[in-house]
């Protein structure tokens, strides 16, 4: 897309902005930063970014880069919804050179999914769900 990119390297993400948004979002509200600078580190990441390398949009990736991934935190600033960022983004992520042949690319949304239906993601089917299972903590990050 004319005028953006995409990185893949932490140094050229602005820090603040991705905390901001994901440390108040309904799926990670009050993320400690240690805790996303840890999770960053461990995981492929990807932003997008203007001219004057803002950042704009983020995402990222936990996988063994073989059999498995999981996309995650998912963002488009609210300024700039409505440009085609998120599919600008989530085709980049889906043709990642470290992201093919996997088994499994997995995600949880609860507004988005007509967006990553696009890219070939669907729901697991009900026999799948069965044994699909969890540990799961929604307010960790407030107990803190």
């Amino acid at each position: 897309m004319n005028g953006y990119r995409i990185s893949c390297q932490l140094n050229e993400m602005d820090f603040e902005v991705i905390h901001g948004f994901i440390s108040s979002s309904y799926w990670a509200k009050g993320m400690p930063a240690t805790t996303l600078h840890k999770a960053l580190a461990n995981s492929l990441c990807f932003a997008v970014l203007n001219q004057q390398d803002q950042t704009l949009a983020f995402a990222r990736v936990i996988t063994d880069k073989a059999t498995f991934a999981y996309l995650a935190d998912v963002f488009v600033r609210e300024s700039e919804r409505g440009k085609g960022l998120s599919k600008y983004l989530v085709e980049h992520i889906v043709s990642h050179e470290d992201l093919q042949g996997l088994r499994r690319f997995m995600l949880a949304t609860q507004d988005a999914h007509s967006l990553y239906e696009k890219f070939g993601f669907n729901s697991v089917d009900e026999n799948e769900s069965k044994s699909l299972m969890q540990i799961r903590d929604p307010d960790v990050y407030l107990a803190n």
